[in-house]
């Protein structure tokens, strides 16, 4: 796991080439002063599990992979609970792999949607 993850709480809860699933518990040292879940935290734990993701369907040969562009819909507040990340791979080519990563409550509501592009290094 990347130490920043570890810090953060962030567990994984599953992962395959198809579908990565990772997941950060509320708590108030990582909340807004309104006491919802920081919208950082929810970005850093989809990008995790997509870089995850974009990892695990890389091409053969391949040194690694980075994000490179990111983009956050935030639909709805995290109050308590869990924060759910399930991150899938909507293109994966030889010089970058896309990922769509859905965010979601206990409740399984959406609360973020997240698309990021990973290089292929």
């Amino acid at each position: 796991m990347v130490p920043f993850a570890g810090t953060l709480g962030i567990e994984m809860l599953s992962s395959g080439p198809s579908e990565v699933r990772g997941r950060v518990a509320w708590a108030e040292p990582l909340c807004t002063v309104g006491g919802a879940l920081n919208g950082g935290v929810i970005m850093a734990l989809a990008d995790n599990t997509g870089a995850l993701c974009a990892f695990l369907n890389l091409p053969d040969g391949s040194g690694g992979t980075t994000t490179i562009e990111s983009k956050t819909n935030f639909l709805r507040a995290i109050r308590d609970g869990h924060a759910t990340a399930i991150s899938r791979p909507l293109h994966t080519g030889r010089r970058f792999v896309v990922v769509e990563t859905d965010v979601v409550d206990d409740e399984e509501r959406l609360v973020a949607r997240v698309t990021q592009t990973q290089a292929v290094l």
